[in-house]
C-alpha cells in the first residue's frame, strides 16, 4: 500500500513537472513572437535592424503574408537551427532582400510553415522589407509551382536570373517522426497588368 501511494506521488510530481515545462515553452515562445514583431516594427521605422533581444543572433528583416491562408510571420535573418525555433527565416544562399534572383525562406513543417499544406497554383503571396535608407518595400508573388523533392534536389534553390521568393520546408507535413522530402513553393513577382512572370523565363 505504501508503495502504491510512493509511486501515486511520483507520478504526480512528474505530471506537474511536465506540464510545467510545456507551459514555460509556450509562454516562451509568446513572448518571443511578441518581441520579434516590436523589433520588425522599430526596424521598419528606423530602416535599420533591431535585434528582438539583447543576445540575439538574428533580427526580423520581412514580412511574410499569404492572405487566403490568414498567414502572417516576420522573417528572421539566417536559416540557422537557433533562429528557425522562433520564426522562418531567409537561407544565405539566396538573395538578400531588394537584390535581383532567388529568395529562398524556410520554416519548420510543424509550425511556421504548416499552413503551406493549404497553398494553391497562383496563390497569392505578399511580402514587406525596409531598406538603410528608411524605405519600406512591398511585393506581391504568384504561386507558379509547388514541388515535393527529395533533399538532393535543389533546382529550385539554385541562383535565378530573375527575382522569384522560393518556400522550403520538410514533408510530409506534421509531427511524423521522418521528413525524408522536402516541399518547395516558388512563387513568381506580379507585374503591373496582374500578371506573374513566366516560369520558363526564372533559370
Amino acid at each position: 500500500m505504501k508503495l502504491l501511494r510512493v509511486c501515486a506521488v511520483l507520478i504526480l510530481i512528474t505530471g506537474i513537472c511536465l506540464t510545467s515545462r510545456a507551459l514555460y515553452l509556450h509562454a516562451k515562445a509568446d513572448l518571443a513572437g511578441i518581441l520579434i514583431r516590436h523589433a520588425w516594427k522599430q526596424s521598419i521605422e528606423s530602416g535599420q535592424p533591431h535585434a528582438p533581444w539583447p543576445w540575439a543572433d538574428t533580427h526580423p528583416v520581412a514580412r511574410l503574408q499569404i492572405p487566403r491562408l490568414g498567414y502572417d510571420e516576420i522573417v528572421l535573418e539566417g536559416a540557422s537551427p537557433r533562429n528557425l525555433a522562433f520564426g522562418p527565416a531567409r537561407l544565405f544562399s539566396g538573395v538578400q532582400l531588394g537584390e535581383s534572383g532567388n529568395l529562398v525562406l524556410a520554416g519548420h513543417r510543424t509550425s511556421w510553415f504548416k499552413p503551406l499544406e493549404g497553398i494553391a497554383q497562383d496563390e497569392s503571396i505578399q511580402l514587406e522589407w525596409f531598406d538603410s535608407h528608411r524605405q519600406s518595400h512591398q511585393r506581391t508573388y504568384r504561386v507558379s509551382k509547388i514541388q515535393v523533392v527529395e533533399p538532393q534536389d535543389v533546382t529550385l534553390l539554385a541562383p535565378t536570373s530573375q527575382d522569384a521568393l522560393t518556400l522550403i520546408t520538410c514533408y510530409p507535413f506534421g509531427r511524423s517522426p521522418r521528413s525524408p522530402q522536402r516541399f518547395i513553393v516558388r512563387a513568381l513577382p506580379v507585374e503591373e497588368n496582374g500578371v506573374a512572370q513566366n516560369n520558363d523565363s526564372v533559370k
